[in-house]
């Protein structure tokens, strides 16, 4: 049975949030699995994340975003960890995104048609997402707005497929015995590769 290729990307700008003991209990988990496991930790990388002339002129990739998308390509399996702001992802995991999934790497248009190739297929991916919001409220009154935007606008465009969400909220009020819990439910689902 060959090993399971999983990298793990944590989205969150600083190094000492809950997102990173959450990406560290999946590798964890998946360890015990005796998968191989790569990190992207956002907080640790350099590159500028605006994509400063959008797609009219090519704006050159900085060695760490070139070994990123050699880590996206490896993978048969993405987790993104990353907290929720202002009803969406951080702006470093938006500017990763704009930066490395790029024309020819992700996709790829199709000339004089509407439609287009998707190149990262036969990957999966499950997001884990941190929110203050309760879940019942960004089910129902947000309608898990930046959920659709990474799993259909962004994963799924490019292929990737299926899309797995893991809600962690909510976190602000949570105490410390919560905080345990679901580091123990995160480091289960690394276990089953999920």
């Amino acid at each position: 049975m060959m090993k399971s290729k999983i990298l793990v990307i944590n989205g969150h700008p600083d190094p000492q949030s809950f997102c990173s003991a959450l990406s560290e209990a999946y590798s964890s988990g998946a360890a015990g699995c005796n998968a191989e496991i790569q990190t992207i930790n956002l907080s640790q990388i350099h590159f500028d994340p605006n994509l400063k002339f959008g797609y009219r002129q090519r704006t050159e990739l900085e060695k760490d975003l070139i070994e990123a998308q050699d880590r996206i390509r490896w993978a048969d399996h993405l987790v993104f960890v990353y907290p929720t702001w202002w009803g969406a992802m951080p702006a470093i995991l938006k500017g990763f995104i704009d930066r490395t999934f790029l024309p020819g790497f992700a996709y790829k248009y199709r000339e004089h048609s509407p439609l287009w190739d998707k190149l990262l297929t036969g990957k999966s991916a499950h997001l884990i997402v941190t929110m203050d919001t309760p879940s019942w409220y960004n089910r129902w009154i947000y309608r898990h707005a930046g959920h659709r935007v990474m799993k259909h606008n962004i994963l799924q465009f490019c292929g990737i497929t299926p899309v797995r969400i893991t809600e962690i909220s909510p976190v602000r009020p949570s105490s410390e015995e919560q905080r345990a819990k679901w580091l123990e439910k995160v480091k289960r689902l690394g276990s089953k590769l999920a």
